[in-house]
């Protein structure tokens, strides 16, 4: 479920300052600080990770002692080339995280303008202005980012959103709704997709994530991240989840129910549902910062926004986090 968020001027200028709102989930350290409690004490929903993992298996010494080899990301890409249907005309680099990319990719143009619809992820704005960048909502901008679907209230975009010179199409949380994928864009001209394997993996430490677009663009941005820029470990466990459609399948429908039994529970306490993924769920309640730190003195950490008083994100909690949450609520 999604809904139109209409924002002030002042929420639009707060939300278009990258360098003033560059928050974040986590933080779990800092609400122990204030809340109290030690790390096992808390359940952090601030993040929309999988708190189901997949089983990361065996790892050989040589995942650990040697540098990673061409045949290691070569599996890799081919495991992400099958799960992901990249088209035959796009190329494939695995990076250290979503985020390693994000950084990079304002390079790959002159600065000009990019325009990013907000609210959404701000990782991408800062990116951007940390390289030169107007960041605007002007339909004419030379580059356009569009998170799919959107972070934090799941909207979905279409292929005609995907219209700029410079196209970034984030899909850090669509492997819940693969049939929602606009991977087959990352042949066009100028076009790069990003996907995360944190989120829907449950692995976010793991630090992997990849960029689909033209040889062209991949040949440029892998000169950016230099050799060896994926791990060992990472190369070897996503290339196994990679391949395990079973497990991609049961997750999926676990964390569709998951996600409808968060909602019940949320507007049976009088918060609204806004929107968001079977990953994460927003709600709007009467006072935000009131609500996070009510489920903060119960140690369950929760995610609030600088552009709004209202807009509370839960991820979901795991199976023996539940009756934490309830008895928070």
């Amino acid at each position: 479920m999604t809904s139109d968020i209409a924002l002030s001027l002042r929420d639009m200028e707060a939300l278009t300052d990258p360098r003033a709102n560059r928050d974040h989930g986590g933080g779990v350290d800092h609400a122990i600080q204030r809340f109290g409690g030690e790390r096992n004490d808390w359940i952090d929903l601030s993040t929309g990770i999988n708190p189901v993992p997949y089983p990361i298996g065996k790892l050989e010494p040589n995942d650990w002692a040697a540098l990673p080899d061409q045949g290691a990301f070569a599996e890799l890409s081919a495991a992400a080339r099958r799960f992901w249907g990249v088209p035959d005309g796009a190329a494939i680099l695995p990076a250290p995280g979503a985020s390693a990319l994000i950084a990079r990719i304002p390079a790959l143009m002159a600065p000009g303008r990019v325009r990013i619809t907000t609210p959404t992820y701000n990782e991408h704005a800062a990116a951007f202005a940390a390289h030169g960048w107007q960041v605007t909502d002007d339909p004419e901008a030379e580059a356009r980012v569009i998170v799919h679907p959107n972070n934090p209230n799941g909207r979905l975009w279409s292929e005609a959103d995907a219209d700029a010179a410079l196209c970034v199409i984030d899909e850090s949380f669509c492997d819940v709704t693969p049939e929602a994928t606009m991977i087959q864009l990352a042949e066009r001209p100028g076009t790069v997709v990003l996907k995360s394997f944190g989120k829907f993996w449950g692995l976010a430490g793991l630090r992997l994530g990849f960029a689909v677009a033209r040889p062209d663009i991949i040949s440029r941005l892998n000169d950016m991240t230099g050799p060896w820029a994926v791990s060992g470990p990472a190369l070897r466990i996503g290339a196994r989840a990679l391949d395990d459609t079973a497990w991609a399948e049961t997750t999926r429908s676990r964390l569709a129910l998951d996600a409808q039994r968060l909602d019940a529970l949320m507007t049976s306490h009088g918060a609204a549902v806004v929107g968001g993924t079977s990953l994460f769920r927003l709600y709007r309640v009467d006072d935000a910062a009131r609500w996070q730190e009510r489920l903060a003195r119960a140690h369950v950490w929760s995610r609030i926004f600088p552009y709004s008083e209202t807009f509370l994100r839960l991820g979901l909690p795991p199976a023996d986090g539940w009756h934490q949450l309830e008895s928070a609520l």
